[in-house]
């Protein structure tokens, strides 16, 4: 029998799916061949009719809200238009869809190996704690009880103890750490787990910010400070890298202030993305707990002179609140544009033919331009329905964010080549003609397209990131950067108060202090005081 979960003050009834999922201002906003809208397919539509997919290749006006227009609308097109997820049936969760999760794979996979790289050992441990387990630790439990989903009836029966559902696992991996930590041989223990996190959110976003997501999230365990402050460096620096050379996402890394600072921990560190209406996101962070949850647990170790000692931890973690990320720094008013090298899709082939007996030349053609690019280790998908025209499916994979769109025809079967078309580049200058069909031309022209789409679209994030962060000496350019909607970036040694009150009057908070520090001597800009950093505010999700 399920558990229920007993939550009156936070569970809402839910409220009804939003119109915008299937139908937004009027319009058809569902592209898949396998559902349509009815609006799209009854017979003599009214003037309420949605706009046609079947427009010239890149047109895709009216098929999502401008992004200029409406940044948190278009967001949420794109999301439900790229078949990217869903609304769950409960208030604030979602159901990641194939093409979604697949993103969340190519993060994983690339993850994964790093993780393994660096000495850690993938596990799994349960999403129920013990209530008292939250309750060991002071900072933690006042700063994660608001979000708790706490389970008290299970079996049908009241629990002899409340349980939480997970909101993240220190407090249970500490648990299991002082069964399995006794002497200085045991250390370091480095492990991490892929799982879902549960955090009862009152204002939701899809990908950004749900009642439940899924994410990694590490947990090491050191004999000395020095070894944990290594750790907790190494993985943001592993996060850092991944964000630059992968999402194509310019990250700022950086240390969190002590307002900021994760409930439980020492110092935590930060990648800081720029999105595209220049909000800041929260992409990944790494925590260095000190000794706060081994003193709590008793999580202790026999060191080389026979002393028992706690152990020095570190936790990080990264999220589907990336897939978001990427989403919301790389799309335009077209949908989604996918960096190559976590593209489900590099490159789509849609064959073209008018009369009957063009078809069979052409596909067979295609098939062998797709067992070409497969072999090279392209990720390549052919779509050959019948179902739609091509001009819908141009207009189907740009919102999809497909790196590369291989138009082949009967003309280009004759003339042994293909027309290629990059999705960061919209129009005719885009599109590339009489590309040689020869299978190591065509490879090496594709794997180098695929390479300058992805450093072209880094270098169009750190362009539009620089030219957003201002330089600030005083708290009223402050505010008026802020009210600008841009990043302040100012010299700052005031006190937490200050800090509070920035946030109060402008809704900015410190995103960090950058590793990146200028040299020189520098004044708050806040109190005039001598400051060695500057930080950086800014709005955020």
């Amino acid at each position: 029998m399920a558990s229920l979960l007993r939550l009156p003050s936070l569970l809402a009834p839910a409220a009804a799916r939003p119109a915008a999922l299937l139908r937004h201002r009027g319009r058809c906003l569902h592209t898949s061949p396998a559902r349509l809208c009815p609006a799209a397919t009854a017979a003599g539509a009214s003037s309420a009719a949605p706009v046609k997919m079947e427009t010239r290749g890149g047109d895709r006006e009216g098929q999502v809200t401008p992004r200029s227009t409406d940044f948190n609308a278009w967001y949420t097109d794109v999301i439900d238009a790229a078949e990217l997820a869903d609304y769950g049936p409960v208030r604030g969760t979602m159901v990641i869809r194939p093409y979604g999760y697949a993103i969340w794979e190519a993060i994983q996979d690339y993850l994964n190996v790093k993780f393994k790289e660096t000495g850690h050992s993938n596990m799994y441990f349960p999403q129920f704690i013990p209530y008292s387990f939250i309750e060991k630790e002071a900072s933690h439990v006042q700063g994660f009880s608001p979000e708790l989903a706490v389970v008290t009836i299970g079996g049908g029966k009241e629990l002899e103890e409340k349980l939480v559902v997970r909101p993240t696992s220190e407090t249970i991996v500490n648990h299991m750490f002082t069964k399995w930590i006794q002497s200085y041989r045991d250390l370091p223990l480095m492990i991490n787990q892929w799982a879902n996190v549960t955090r009862w959110e009152m204002r939701t976003k899809p990908f950004i910010r749900t009642l439940e997501f899924l994410w990694q999230e590490g947990h090491t365990a050191h004999a000395t400070l020095e070894e944990a402050e290594k750790e907790a460096m190494q993985m943001i620096d592993v996060y850092t890298k991944f964000a630059y050379e992968q999402a194509a996402i310019p990250v700022i890394p950086g240390r969190k202030s002590r307002v900021e600072t994760f409930a439980g921990a020492d110092r935590t560190y930060t990648i800081e993305a720029m999105m595209g209406d220049k909000k800041a996101l929260q992409a990944g962070t790494s925590h260095n707990l000190g000794q706060n949850f081994s003193r709590a647990f008793e999580t202790q170790f026999m060191d080389e002179n026979g002393q028992l000692e706690h152990v020095w931890q570190t936790s990080w973690a990264i999220s589907t609140r990336f897939v978001g990320g990427i989403i919301m720094t790389h799309g335009d008013d077209a949908g989604l544009m996918l960096p190559p090298r976590i593209a489900p899709i590099q490159v789509v082939i849609v064959p073209i033919w008018k009369k009957g007996d063009e078809k069979g030349v052409v596909m067979e053609a295609v098939a062998s331009v797709q067992n070409t690019l497969k072999e090279a280790g392209i990720r390549v998908k052919m779509d050959d329905s019948e179902l739609r025209t091509p001009g819908w499916k141009f207009n189907f994979y740009e919102m999809k964010g497909v790196p590369i769109r291989i138009e082949l025809g009967p003309r280009d079967v004759k003339n042994r080549s293909v027309v290629l078309c990059r999705r960061d580049v919209p129009g005719k200058q885009g599109k590339e003609f009489g590309i040689s069909m020869e299978p190591s031309i065509l490879v090496d022209h594709i794997k180098g397209r695929l390479e300058e789409i992805q450093a072209s679209l880094l270098q169009k994030a750190i362009t539009f990131r620089d030219s957003n962060i201002v330089d600030v000496n005083s708290y009223g350019e402050l505010k008026e950067v802020i009210s600008e909607g841009k990043w302040a970036r100012g010299p700052w040694s005031a006190s937490d108060a200050d800090e509070l009150k920035v946030k109060e009057e402008t809704s900015a908070t410190i995103r960090c202090f950058p590793f990146d520090q200028p040299e020189g001597a520098k004044k708050c800009f806040m109190t005039g005081n001598p400051a060695d950093e500057v930080a950086i505010f800014a709005k955020s999700y």
